[in-house]
């Protein structure tokens, strides 16, 4: 399998820094704003099955907007990105889904990433409020730390997994 996979938000929430650590397993630490996109790969099993996922980082300035829409088509999955110290980049989301779902396919399998959880002493963002959000919204959820690796994996594979069913279900 082949999954085409986004990494969506704002700027500055460490989207770059999410994708580094899933494909390197370490943190980025001289990461500088995305310019239009960037790319990874990375084969991972999921349920017993070899996947390969093709991941596009998006740039979350406004001024990429137009060249980041380009690459939705075509993706089955995608992390869109928060941070939970800025109110900013959380009421963003709500255009951030808008394009997903015009833009790649309805049935896109979302993730929403609360990502800086190593930084929970200056959150902005309740851990109830985004779960509250990702509910209504019918999307998957968890808190990451791009800096510490945790649930970064798990964010790839737990949005993988998703896919997979969704397909072996027809």
């Amino acid at each position: 399998f082949l999954f085409k996979f986004l990494v969506i938000g704002s700027a500055g929430t460490g989207k770059s820094c999410l994708l580094h650590q899933f494909i390197e397993n370490k943190f980025k630490q001289d990461s500088n704003h995305t310019i239009g996109v960037e790319f990874g790969s990375k084969v991972v099993n999921v349920g017993g099955k070899t996947v390969k996922l093709q991941i596009w980082d998006t740039a979350g300035q406004e001024r990429f907007r137009s060249v980041t829409r380009s690459y939705y088509r075509g993706a089955a999955g995608a992390l869109l990105v928060y941070d939970i110290t800025s109110r900013e980049s959380y009421n963003a989301l709500g255009k951030w889904l808008g394009d997903a779902r015009a833009l790649a396919s309805p049935s896109i399998v979302i993730i929403l990433c609360g990502n800086k959880r190593d930084l929970d002493t200056e959150r902005e963002v309740t851990f109830l409020e985004a779960s509250r959000f990702a509910q209504e919204n019918e999307l998957l959820f968890l808190e990451t730390s791009a800096l510490t690796g945790e649930n970064v994996e798990e964010a790839f594979l737990k949005c993988a997994r998703s896919i997979l069913s969704r397909i072996e279900a027809g």
